[in-house]
């Protein structure tokens, strides 16, 4: 019995002995196994290869405050080289050139709110992320995201969480859509948030238009082509949907297709929201209605080809006499004394009302109309004999025979003779001077507002003196 006793004392004694050497040794391994003392924030940027993470999130302070502070937080981080991939990709030459909702949601979908996931808890399936969508997980074959990203380095561990490093920017669905599309140059650019702004404003089926496989056209406006087009603030949906539709031909145009003319002549381009005029004077440039000129051409996508433009391009909605009358109506009137001479001409106010017009008009200023009545000496433009007054407006009048389209805008004028509905006048494109045949001298408006005013039956064109034709 003394014998079993001291047996059991002597394995007790012996675990115990055990249990404390397993426990320092514990210590041991706790002490020798180094703890992480940077949070992901600095651990990014203390790695050379992830310098173009650092550049993105550092543009928001609110990204750069949460991932420096307490929490548990799992970070995909994509290499430089990723980086220079997706730019790349998307047409783009810096993460400056990414406009900040599309780059901040990019990087919140690398960002895994819920706690720490080792490579080791990494399970197939999918996983929510700071952006609201979901990465596919996959482990076979080592961890991939999305079907493709792979995990090059794993289980960089930081005071707040663990950063895996890929090899490919993740890119969600939201965003991925656009990709290969002729929206992708306008939505990764952030010189055309306002045509995105714009896109998304209007009836979803702009969109679905934009991202269909068929093949088409589009002219892209920038951010300043929507100012100098004088569009401040979008309008509603219904205008939005005109204006967007008239940007864009329902098939591919590149720009060795677009037609080629000479001035006077201009091609009529059909799009999905009406016609516009397009004058291409090769080595000169092309224009559009006029004024809108191309800046950048054959953007190639999957589903058709881009083109940039310097002015957003407004589908015409009134005649030129309904413009005319508009214009004295405003708040500072151009064409009171105008609107005035066509109403005691009844044929004259009734081409340009008319919808089958094809006008292209030159339109003297009030202030040109008070400087022929000096020069008649008369009080107003009911003072001037009515015969007088009809041969005075044709002169003003291009004929229509003179273009293809009836419609002379200001890139089509060339030095030389212009037939008028009361014979010519005479054109110095190099000056901006339109000459009568009675020697009067008119200047075109600098004012662009005032210069190329397309109608759905013309064109108008302001100038400050009165055409006076000769004997």
């Amino acid at each position: 019995m003394k014998i079993w006793k001291n047996l059991m004392s002597g394995i007790l004694s012996f675990a115990m002995v055990a249990l404390i050497v397993v426990s320092i040794s514990s210590c041991n391994d706790d002490e020798d196994t180094p703890q992480p003392t940077e949070s992901i924030v600095a651990l990014a940027q203390g790695q050379s290869n992830l310098s173009s993470l650092v550049t993105a999130l550092t543009k928001y302070p609110d990204l750069v405050t949460t991932l420096s502070g307490s929490g548990n937080f799992t970070v995909f981080a994509p290499t430089n080289d990723a980086f220079a991939a997706l730019l790349t990709a998307v047409g783009q030459t810096s993460i400056d050139d990414v406009p900040e909702d599309v780059l901040k949601s990019l990087l919140q979908y690398h960002v895994i709110t819920s706690g720490t996931v080792l490579s080791t808890q990494l399970t197939a399936g999918n996983v929510a992320t700071a952006n609201g969508e979901n990465i596919a997980v996959t482990t076979s074959g080592g961890i991939r995201l999305n079907g493709s990203a792979q995990v090059v380095t794993a289980d960089v561990r930081a005071t707040n969480g663990v950063v895996h490093i890929v090899d490919q920017v993740l890119v969600p669905a939201s965003i991925g859509r656009f990709v290969n599309t002729i929206v992708e140059p306008a939505y990764f650019n952030k010189n055309f948030t306002t045509l995105i702004a714009a896109v998304k404003a209007a009836s979803p089926s702009i969109l679905e238009t934009l991202l269909s496989n068929t093949k088409k056209t589009l002219f892209a406006p920038t951010n300043a082509a929507f100012t100098a087009a004088g569009i401040t603030t979008l309008p509603n949906q219904s205008t939005l949907d005109a204006v967007l539709t008239y940007h864009v031909i329902g098939s591919e145009v590149r720009a060795a297709q677009l037609p080629t003319n000479t001035a006077p002549v201009n091609s009529e381009i059909t799009t999905l929201g009406g016609k516009f005029y397009l004058s291409n004077r090769g080595t000169t440039g092309v224009f559009i209605n006029g004024t809108t000129r191309v800046t950048t051409t054959d953007i190639i996508a999957d589903n058709g080809v881009v083109h940039v433009i310097d002015r957003t391009l407004l589908p015409p909605s009134q005649t030129v006499g309904a413009i005319a009358t508009s214009l004295s109506q405003a708040t500072q009137p151009q064409f009171t004394q105008l609107v005035a001479a066509l109403g005691r001409v009844p044929a004259l106010l009734q081409a340009a009302s008319n919808a089958d017009s094809k006008l292209t008009v030159f339109a003297p200023t009030d202030a040109a109309f008070e400087a022929l009545y000096d020069a008649l000496e008369v009080n107003g433009i009911n003072d001037i004999e009515i015969g007088l007054l009809t041969a005075v407006l044709q002169h003003h009048i291009v004929s229509a025979p003179t273009t293809a389209t009836g419609k002379v805008f200001s890139t089509d004028l060339v030095n030389g003779a212009v037939p008028t509905l009361n014979g010519n006048v005479t054109i110095s494109a190099t000056n901006g001077t339109v000459t009568s045949s009675g020697g009067t001298v008119a200047q075109l408006s600098s004012t662009a507002a005032l210069l190329n005013v397309l109608g759905t039956n013309g064109v108008i064109h302001t100038i400050n003196a009165v055409l006076v034709p000769g004997d």
